[in-house]
């Protein structure tokens, strides 16, 4: 029979798939077995609207046949088959699916759904074959036919005997070359690597052939081969199981099979959504960090599956990034996709998912805040750092849907509270949420600047995460009540009569600080006597935005600008080394350019920040000794 031609535009886009659109050839046995599947609906669908056919489930499969000899694979089914105008129709135009006229006549109302919507994974196979040859016997014909192709060159239909309804595609796989190695299509191990990946959760039994190794029934010490029939694939996903039927270990088992994490899941999160969005979904937040994911390796997404067939390793539209940390899949029977399967559109259904999966997560996360403090600190712990890039990232977009969820460490409770904990606790006359910023709680307990604040009895949040004062610059303000560095040079603290003592000693030594702020000119902005120091000699605070804690991050970062915090020296009027100050201010302008250089290097090094000559300060340490 003469061969007939693909029209023109069939033809390029054959040209196009086989060469550029699937980004991995493996996908080809997705697309066939789902056709498969696909055409074992068909009848079902018959089933239900004829009397004279009767659906027995059991009688339905797909099986899939590998021979290295020949060289050959074969995905047959025992589905509705196809007549010659069918074939005609469905194969010899490509991107017209006979599944998807087929959904739209007959639309699902029971959840059994023609996955056909794609149209031209059929074609995927000639990725991987120099010839594709259908069989196909259609249901109440009897007669059947042959369609065969080599590609773009075009097809032919003859007559052909097959004896059951169904159809049998048989793949002439190609010869290995230096690049690709296309044996691998033909070896057990793989096939069924790539089953279980993409077309797991078919709802009919995928079949093949499996070879393995049992004692002979007459000598028990002597093996031998033999082959036996085995289903490969599992059917029945667990997101569509009902909750109740399933234990927690049903996750966890789940959790490991799909290699989310070597952890366990501290919670899962099932949704089983009918709405205007109609999906389910299974999401898990991990226990552990990764290892990869503070790096710009890590990447985020859920697995996004079309009726059972996966469709995308990670889709990372499902997720906002301050949430990517979570794992597990999504399935939804209504995404517009395109022609490979693999891209999604960007519709109104993909963003109402995604929206309604981020208010899940937070929902879950505040629940285990308030019910299992103990297992959103161990999450905390992993995942915190995330939150906070989060509320900083976008100038702040986020931070109403994240504020509830952080944690930093309080002065007074010795332990992790959220916001809401400290504003609920703050003394009537408290104006402001005051935190130290500092390495490690440590430090931050011995930093002088925390003292009057202290003193007070007001509570302090202590940041020891490098993200954490630019996290709280986008928020601002909580509940009305603003934050406060202890080294900010105002800190809405009323005078005392230390203070007034204070007052009164700085206008009778205006002399003295200006002359030290001459010696420290570009060093510091201004010396003044301070106002929160009580037994501490002195200190740093600053003026403007940007804190000391944020002038050494920026720093530390590569290619960073030079960003520096308006210092300002304070000193404390009421130490006894204010005294040795003033009289070497009176008496000898060495020894006072000496104290000043000395108290401007303690007061860095209480900071953590470096001594511009550490030889120099060590040397001015001696001449104070002799």
């Amino acid at each position: 029979m003469a061969k007939q031609q693909f029209k023109a535009e069939s033809k390029r886009l054959l040209e196009m798939m086989i060469n550029s659109i699937y980004t991995q050839r493996e996908i080809f046995l997705r697309e066939l077995i789902s056709n498969a599947s696909d055409a074992i609906d068909k009848i079902y669908y018959k089933a239900l609207t004829d009397d004279q056919l009767v659906f027995n489930q059991d009688n339905y499969f797909v099986k899939v046949t590998a021979d290295k000899a020949n060289r050959t694979l074969t995905i047959s089914d025992t589905g509705i088959g196809m007549t010659k105008e069918e074939l005609e129709n469905n194969l010899g135009v490509i991107a017209k699916s006979g599944s998807l006229a087929f959904k739209k006549e007959n639309e699902a109302k029971d959840g059994h759904n023609i996955i056909g919507q794609f149209g031209v994974g059929f074609y995927a196979a000639f990725m991987v074959a120099d010839v594709v040859t259908v069989t196909s016997k259609a249901l109440g014909s009897d007669e059947a036919y042959k369609w065969e192709s080599e590609g773009a060159d075009g097809y032919t239909i003859v007559p052909c005997e097959k004896d059951s309804v169904g159809t049998e595609i048989v793949l002439q796989i190609k010869q290995n070359t230096e690049d690709d190695q296309y044996d691998e299509y033909l070896d057990e191990y793989r096939l069924k690597a790539i089953i279980k990946k993409y077309s797991d959760f078919i709802r009919y039994p995928i079949k093949m052939d499996v070879k393995g190794q049992r004692p002979k029934e007459d000598n028990a010490e002597e093996l031998e081969e033999y082959t036996e029939e085995q289903t490969v694939n599992s059917m029945v996903p667990i997101w569509r199981k009902n909750k109740s039927e399933l234990t927690q270990e049903d996750y966890d088992q789940f959790y490991f099979e799909k290699r989310y994490g070597f952890d366990k899941p501290l919670k899962h999160i099932h949704i089983s959504a009918d709405g205007a969005a109609v999906y389910n979904a299974i999401l898990f937040i991990p226990e552990n960090t990764p290892f990869d994911y503070y790096t710009k390796e890590y990447e985020k997404g859920l697995e996004l599956y079309s009726n059972g067939v996966l469709i995308m390793n990670k889709c990372s539209d499902l997720l906002p990034d301050y949430f990517s940390f979570v794992k597990g899949m999504v399935d939804s029977e209504d995404l517009s996709l395109n022609i490979s399967r693999e891209m999604l559109q960007h519709d109104r259904q993909l963003t109402l998912i995604a929206k309604n999966i981020k208010n899940k997560i937070k929902s879950q996360l505040q629940s285990l805040l308030k019910d299992e403090r103990d297992k959103y600190e161990q999450f905390y712990k992993s995942f915190g750092r995330q939150l906070k890039f989060g509320v900083y990232s976008d100038y702040g977009a986020n931070k109403d849907v994240l504020q509830d969820l952080l944690l930093f460490y309080s002065s007074k409770e010795k332990k992790l509270v959220t916001l809401d904990e400290y504003v609920s606790r703050m003394p009537e006359d408290q104006k402001y949420i005051y935190y130290a910023a500092g390495e490690s709680i440590e430090r931050i307990e011995k930093l002088p600047q925390t003292e009057m604040v202290a003193d007070k009895g007001y509570e302090i949040l202590y940041f020891t995460d490098d993200i954490d004062e630019f996290a709280i610059k986008m928020i601002m303000n909580y509940k009305e009540k603003e934050f406060k560095s202890v080294s900010s040079g105002d800190l809405g603290i009323e005078s005392d009569a230390n203070d007034n003592a204070a007052e009164t000693e700085e206008g009778g030594t205006k002399e003295l600080f200006d002359s030290m702020q001459s010696l420290l000119t570009n060093k510091v902005t201004k010396v003044k006597a301070s106002k929160r120091l009580k037994t501490h000699p002195v200190c740093l605070s600053t003026e403007g935005e940007v804190t000391i804690e944020m002038e050494k991050i920026l720093k530390a970062m590569p290619n960073s600008q030079d960003v520096k915090a308006d210092k300002v020296l304070e000193i404390n009027v009421n130490h006894e080394v204010f005294q040795s100050l003033k009289d070497a201010y009176g008496k000898d302008k060495e020894k006072f350019n000496l104290y000043t250089q000395l108290l401007y290097n303690q007061a860095l090094l209480i900071e953590g920040l470096p001594v511009q000559d550490p030889v120099e300060f060590t040397n001015d340490i001696c001449k104070i000794m002799v």
